[in-house]
């Protein structure tokens, strides 16, 4: 039995060829949302291929250095500078205040505008200048109209550059390598701190105290320097989405999207509590050592701000790659632990040197705060595009907690001694222990 010969057929042409119905069919989805779905997909591909070049590494980790060592020249050499001009203690106190309240309450609006804006090396450019043209201004116009409006715009250019410098981390190296890249932040962040209070009280030693702006402002020109070899190709946008994909809503609605997350509720309320425990005790520790060794003081003050700086310049890496090998939660439950017992110590040492060794607490709880805020922030608000935002209401949270500790611990000191108060702050340091261990969830994702 023979098969019936096949009739022959020609080929079909190319838009003749049945096609799957799969292809064919429309995409019902905005044009936004396609275009996002292949940006992300570019995102993921690129990002599995390369990783920041040593290049950029270096880059950021100069130009977190030298930013550091340009805020300190707005630390306690501003008062110092202000009373060698005949400057009142009210005086002094007022324009403090108002650098206080524009950093306070310019961080939220400060964090949404570095998520806005697409560039982040020229927000970090910007805010470094402004930064340096506020230190030159104090320097040359020591006039209260030029020192007031000089340190408003110190004080916002920093709500923007804090943000800046998490958002170019994050852009590097993506949510996978974000705690390494945070340790090492923070350790050249501490070595810069370290390092400028040192040449700087030289520098007002030797010279005079205006000669500390006049350095300040000129490290403003390696610090944009150090930023320029961050290469701005290499540093991956975060796009904001809304909770079921496409553009995120902006305004009241984006706040929402900030204010209505748990995890972030819940490591805002243990991060103010912590600092109503922390923000006042190195003061306090001040007061007691001026008290009891009045020649030696200042040496030992000094002492007390560089052991925890090298501390954390120590540590900070490791903690980073700990977050991410363990998760943030046992590293909180480490740094939160660490204040209750600093304060103890404080309250039953006599001796002023062993005051300087307990500052070694605080070293590792500033080295875990260091990483974990901004790390657990942006688990928190990964996929949003809010990170920087969220950022600044932890931020702000933090300078609420701050504000409270001094006012607390001296009411307490006035009223019932300097040991009664670091026994106060200890147990409000203990309840912060105690919120993170009972409502902090762990916010890592599993690999």
């Amino acid at each position: 039995m023979t098969r019936p010969r096949q009739a022959h057929r020609r080929p079909l042409a190319h838009r003749d060829r049945e096609v799957p119905r799969a292809e064919t069919r429309p995409d019902p989805r905005p044009d936004s949302a396609r275009e996002w779905d292949r940006a992300g997909a570019s995102l993921g591909r690129r990002r599995e291929k390369s990783a920041p070049s040593l290049t950029s590494s270096r880059g950021l980790d100069a130009f977190t250095f030298f930013v550091a060592n340009l805020q300190t020249g707005f630390g306690p050499f501003v008062a110092v500078y202000f009373t060698s001009q005949s400057w009142t203690q009210s005086d002094i106190g007022l324009v403090l205040t108002i650098g206080g309240l524009f950093s306070l309450f310019g961080q939220v609006p400060g964090g949404a505008f570095v998520d806005w804006v697409r560039s982040k090396r020229f927000v970090a450019a910007l805010s470094v200048a402004v930064i340096g043209a506020s230190a030159a201004g104090l320097a040359l116009f020591p006039t209260f109209l030029i020192v007031a409006l000089s340190m408003a715009a110190h004080s916002i250019a920093s709500c923007t550059l804090t943000p800046a410098i998490a958002a170019i981390s994050l852009g590097l190296v993506g949510h996978a390598g974000l705690g390494e890249r945070l340790g090492r932040n923070a350790r050249f962040s501490s070595i810069g701190n370290a390092l400028a209070a040192a040449g700087m009280g030289a520098c007002g030693y030797y010279l005079s105290s205006e000669a500390v702006f006049y350095v300040t402002a000129a490290l403003a020109l390696p610090t944009l320097a150090a930023l320029w070899f961050v290469r701005a190709s290499e540093i991956d946008m975060v796009r904001p989405q809304g909770p079921e994909g496409g553009t995120a809503p902006g305004g009241w609605e984006s706040l929402k999207l900030v204010v209505t997350n748990r995890a972030l509720l819940c490591f805002a309320a243990c991060i103010t509590l912590f600092f109503v425990a922390n923000a006042a005790m190195l003061p306090l520790v001040g007061s007691v050592l001026t008290v009891r060794t009045s020649q030696t003081a200042t040496i030992l003050i000094a002492a007390c701000i560089m052991a925890p700086q090298l501390v954390m310049a120590l540590i900070a890496p490791a903690v980073g790659r700990a977050a991410q090998a363990y998760g943030r939660r046992p590293l909180l439950i480490l740094g939160f632990a660490a204040l209750p017992i600093r304060g103890l110590l404080f309250a039953y040492t006599d001796a002023p040197e062993l005051l300087v060794a307990v500052q070694v607490f605080d070293g590792i709880s500033a080295a875990v705060l260091g990483v974990m805020v901004p790390l657990v922030v942006a688990d928190c608000t990964r996929g949003t595009g809010r990170f920087n935002m969220a950022l600044g209401a932890v931020g702000t949270a933090m300078g609420l907690g701050a504000a409270a500790s001094t006012t607390l611990s001296g009411y307490m000191a006035d009223h019932f001694g300097s040991h009664a108060a670091f026994l106060g702050l200890s147990a409000v340091a203990f309840a912060a222990l105690v919120l993170i261990v009972a409502i902090m969830p762990e916010t890592r994702r599993p690999r």
